[in-house]
């Protein structure tokens, strides 16, 4: 890939919004297009390159959105398809980029694609998910596991097969294997671009194919598991997952879809959920010319803490495995605790880990809310909606501690919504409001705001090389340079004075 500095994504910015909780416009409780429309002004007052905004199609809302039931659809709890064009229209006067979130690997089980592949074993669509008999005793037609918990297939009376799902069994997966509903997804695709979409993030980029001979996981050895995937409480972790996803044809596919966008400039990042070939999938489907453009995968957001030698680690790793790939880092999503806490940070500390994400190569998602430094919510049991929460509580709360409401001002539920939201706003995030940061010159808002000026200033940290990178103790160093600068960066990650750095302290040498 060429550093191309119209290229936007090289090197951009790209701002998270989980519109369920983002701004409530209609007093339901739950965030909509038209909230997100009317605090776009903010988003781009962060300096942002463009706004990722997760699923809002028709859906029966089992996983919150990422269960589609009508792939061109807007969801009525979000709005209408004209909140949508006004979204796209304000998001474009105020320069910023739009990419929605596509689910492609699987559908709801409400979707008419499903339901007619159900009625029978020849029907038109009978081979547009993944079916398969049972083995002669009956029991499941491979060892595969669920992300959610359990087996990956169920059974289905109708067929007397199983099919597959990787997630919860109301969201069967398509089956890839089937040029009809690459087609179909292409054309999908095709209708959100002609509405003015600049780009895609692609859920599970990595699971659309399966493997065709339908054979089992081997085991992992206990000591290579890995919590990124799925959380450790998860036997989902126990297998070396080399047959249920991350198949070599997926390759061709991401190269059709690329094709399909690049007349119309627009971009991919994926989402690679893979702890064991997650640098090799990158250097895959980023590295080469004609597929992705970047993607993300769960380095910064696993539960690890991200001291200076482990961030050295991971480039390590990613120079040795994945030189020619585009990466996006991220340190918090909807998926995952919020960083502040999974690393217990002060604020003095959120605001080094700010400029170092900002320093670093490659592209950034920044998820909302993480710019005012706002921890993981603790909720009750009886406050869950997340399936996921609700099977492993409570050595796993789920992902509703960092889904809850953004938070405005100190007015009623943080000015989200004049009514009970659908997740509880927590007291701790009401002290950190966007109007009371706005008037504190030392918040965390503010220095999101200068880390990304930053970043947007010197063309060296947008797509300069990175070189020199080690850690003496604490103090991370590396350099960015292009032909018009080289910029010099010393980190302390630590609440202690180091190599003549204080605290948290991040400094930048340009020469």
């Amino acid at each position: 890939m060429t550093e191309n500095k119209t290229e936007w994504w090289k090197g951009g910015i790209i701002y998270q919004i989980y519109p369920r909780s983002f701004q409530d416009t209609t007093g339901d409780g739950v965030g909509d297009l038209a909230g997100i429309a009317q605090r776009l002004p903010y988003v781009a007052s962060l300096g942002v390159d463009a706004v990722w905004i997760s699923p809002f199609f028709t859906s029966p809302m089992k996983d919150f959105g990422y269960d589609v039931s009508d792939y061109r659809g807007i969801d009525p709890l979000f709005g209408t398809m004209e909140d949508f064009d006004w979204l796209i229209e304000r998001a474009h006067d105020l320069g910023l980029k739009v990419m929605i979130d596509l689910v492609m690997s699987h559908t709801s089980d409400q979707h008419p694609w499903f339901k007619e592949s159900r009625a029978s074993r020849d029907n038109p669509k009978s081979d547009w998910y993944v079916w398969a008999d049972p083995k002669p005793d009956g029991t499941v037609p491979t060892n595969w596991l669920s992300i959610f918990g359990g087996s990956a297939w169920q059974w289905d009376a109708r067929r007397e097969q199983y099919y597959l799902h990787n997630f919860l069994s109301q969201q069967p997966d398509l089956n890839f294997h089937n040029a009809e509903v690459q087609d179909a997804l292409l054309q999908m695709a095709e209708f959100w671009l002609d509405k003015g979409v600049d780009g895609f993030r692609l859920d599970t980029i990595n699971f659309y194919f399966h493997d065709a001979q339908l054979r089992d996981n081997p085991p992992l050895a206990p000591e290579l598991r890995k919590a990124d995937t799925a959380p450790a409480v998860n036997p989902y972790n126990h297998q070396s997952h080399k047959y249920d996803k991350s198949q070599p044809e997926n390759l061709a596919f991401l190269e059709r879809f690329a094709a399909k966008l690049a007349p119309r400039g627009a971009v991919v990042v994926g989402e690679i959920g893979d702890s064991e070939r997650g640098l090799e999938l990158l250097e895959e489907y980023t590295g080469v010319p004609g597929r992705v453009q970047m993607s993300y995968v769960f380095d910064f957001l696993s539960g690890e803490d991200l001291p200076a030698a482990r961030i050295v680690q991971v480039f390590d790793q990613l120079q040795a495995t994945a030189p020619n790939s585009w990466p996006c880092w991220a340190m918090s999503n909807h998926d995952v605790a919020r960083h502040i806490s999974r690393w217990n940070l002060s604020d003095q500390a959120a605001k080094a880990y700010a400029t170092v994400l900002m320093c670093l190569r490659g592209s950034v998602c920044l998820y909302q809310g993480e710019e005012l430094g706002l921890p993981e919510a603790e909720l009750q049991f009886e406050d869950l909606r997340d399936p996921y929460g609700i099977e492993f509580w409570p050595e796993y709360k789920g992902r509703d501690g960092c889904r809850t409401p953004m938070v405005w001002d100190m007015g009623v539920n943080g000015g989200f919504s004049t009514s009970q939201p659908w997740l509880p706003v927590p007291h701790a995030h009401l002290q950190r409001t966007v109007v009371g940061q706005e008037a504190d010159a030392q918040s965390v808002l503010h220095h999101y705001r200068w880390a990304i000026g930053l970043r947007n200033k010197h063309s060296a940290l947008r797509l300069g090389s990175m070189s020199d990178m080690s850690a003496q103790g604490p103090v991370l160093s590396f350099i960015r340079a292009d032909s018009e600068q080289t910029l010099r960066i010393r980190a302390n990650l630590s609440d202690d004075e180091a190599a003549g750095l204080a605290p948290w302290q991040v400094q930048i040498i340009e020469g």
